[in-house]
């Protein structure tokens, strides 16, 4: 596309494209959601970023937790994060060579592959969460066998459940947290000032809560009077029930199904 990007008022806008005319609010956290934010203002969109969580790395005592994951049976990484943090605290971080290596999603995968990881197993894209990964052939048959779950504090309790209910012996290794935003006020002025319509990204039901509890109630109102975009159907009926009224469910958590399913909203708009 031909047309540039620029900043108005601490926004990014891009010239035009199917999005054009459209605010679209990303609510992943700052370090993971830069591919949604550029595909979004390829697309024509002006972004708003309203982090809905903060990330920040564990302690360095998860560095040597981590060790336990080298001589695994199987190992699941439940995000991009906890790819990116893991190897920020083990940068030589490898399996063993009998051991499986599971991913959420074909993000999470993507990151496992550039940093070298091989043969990694995913859901398929419309089946990125616990139950898809649960599916996968190399956790069904896990009794006695050494399962490490890498990931964040309160996160995925679904799936550690599951697997001990298999009989597998399961480590949860924690190399980031996921703390409440703290929304200053460049970032409310921003969402104040963003032109209608408003289509909220959100692929997360912590995140969702937190722009609930956390948001000065006209804010999101503004919000929750707009279109919102969810992953899942499950997020879906959280959305109705935290007040949004309009709600798309995309395909999946990835940028693409994400925004593909900002446009379909937006061409309602435009009818």
């Amino acid at each position: 596309m031909a047309a540039e990007s620029s900043r108005q008022a601490g926004r990014l806008v891009f010239a035009a494209g199917p999005l054009s005319g459209a605010t679209i609010v990303v609510t992943r956290p700052a370090a993971t959601a830069q591919a949604l934010r550029r595909r979004a203002l390829s697309l024509g969109g002006t972004v708003v970023s309203l982090p809905g969580v903060i990330l920040r790395r564990a302690p360095a005592a998860a560095a040597t937790a981590l060790r336990a994951a080298q001589d695994a049976d199987v190992v699941i990484f439940v995000s991009p994060a906890a790819v990116r943090f893991a190897f920020a605290l083990r940068r030589n971080l490898r399996f063993a060579r009998h051991a499986s290596v599971c991913a959420i999603g074909l993000a999470t995968r993507r990151a496992l592959l550039l940093r070298g990881v091989r043969q990694v197993a995913a859901p398929a894209a419309d089946h990125q969460d616990s139950e898809g990964l649960l599916a996968l052939p190399p956790l069904r048959g896990v009794r006695g066998k050494r399962v490490v779950i890498i990931g964040a504090p309160g996160g995925r309790e679904l799936l550690a459940q599951a697997l001990r209910s298999r009989r597998a012996r399961v480590d949860e290794i924690h190399v980031y947290e996921r703390l409440p935003p703290r929304f200053g006020r460049g970032r409310l002025a921003g969402l104040e000032r963003a032109a209608a319509p408003l289509l909220t990204l959100i692929s997360s039901a912590e995140v969702l809560g937190n722009l609930r509890e956390r948001l000065p109630l006209p804010l999101y109102a503004r919000l929750a009077a707009g279109d919102v975009i969810v992953s899942s159907a499950r997020l879906a009926e959280l959305a109705r029930s935290s007040l949004f009224g309009r709600v798309h469910v995309a395909a999946s958590p990835a940028p693409g199904d994400l925004l593909r399913a900002a446009i379909a909203a937006l061409a309602q708009h435009r009818l």
